[in-house]
């Protein structure tokens, strides 16, 4: 599964190339799709005006819910320490779960903002599609 943080949802949203390229090359895979944390897409929204609007516009990316146990779960991470919420429900989101079995790939910005063990590619490296 691969995750876009909140500064990856804001590049997506401005027209960052290679996640551009990313998003239209898995509109055309089945069962690929670019997860968002609700509460990335949120403080994104309350960072720029509209910014969700041509995110969601995309038909390959799908939105992550914040349901009961997830709430649950985003809230202990950030009264522990884990950063904001919408970083600690991108943490969530790439715990492992039983309908995904790979390893998540949670794409940002921001590397240093996610504790050690979470797989992390940063938006602007040069390998990010496998180049």
């Amino acid at each position: 599964m691969i995750i876009l943080d909140t500064s990856a949802v804001i590049a997506l949203a401005q027209g960052h190339k290679t996640l551009n390229l990313l998003a239209g090359n898995m509109a055309h895979t089945p069962g690929d799709r670019l997860s968002v944390p609700a509460l990335c897409l949120m403080q994104a929204e309350a960072d720029e005006e509209n910014i969700s609007r041509g995110v969601l516009a995309l038909s390959s990316v799908v939105v992550d819910s914040l349901d009961t146990i997830a709430a649950v779960t985003v809230g202990t991470m950030i009264r522990n320490g884990y950063g904001g919420p919408d970083t600690c429900h991108a943490l969530y989101c790439a715990l492992p779960r039983p309908e995904f079995t790979g390893m998540s790939i949670l794409l940002t910005g921001n590397e240093d903002a996610y504790p050690p063990g979470v797989v992390t590619v940063d938006i602007d490296s040069p390998g990010m599609l496998g180049f």
